[in-house]
């Protein structure tokens, strides 16, 4: 697939909830994944597919999603920028936030094999 086909599909999947339907079918095995900050219990930067999966698995059990939406995909290259907004509690809290953060995605050979997500952790 081209960058772009694969932005689009990325879109689409995340929208309909199926987040690890696109990593299982749009994600390179070495993708690496790197957060603004760094999660708890982790490290900023999640190497290979097993662990991108992890750190996804953690935060969809720490989190309920009351909705989501994406903006994008606008393409540059191999490399394409997608919108998320999330309206979530975060379960161990309680505590009910807006979230938006931007994803910086790099494609080679027909897959993405680096993520970077940009968002205000307020400090």
């Amino acid at each position: 697939m081209k960058t772009m086909e694969i932005a689009r599909k990325l879109v689409e999947l995340c929208a309909q909830g199926k987040n690890m339907e696109a990593l299982n079918t749009l994600f390179a095995q070495d993708a690496v994944s790197v957060e603004a900050a760094v999660p708890p219990g982790m490290q900023r930067e999640a190497k290979g597919l097993a662990a991108i999966k992890a750190k996804g698995e953690w935060w969809l059990a720490n989190h309920e999603v009351h909705s989501a939406a994406m903006t994008g995909p606008w393409p540059h290259d191999d490399r394409f920028i997608v919108g998320f907004q999330y309206d979530i509690t975060n379960k161990p809290s309680g505590n009910r936030m807006k979230m938006n953060e931007v994803g910086l995605f790099t494609v080679k050979n027909g897959k993405i094999v680096r993520e970077e997500f940009f968002y205000d952790m307020g400090a």
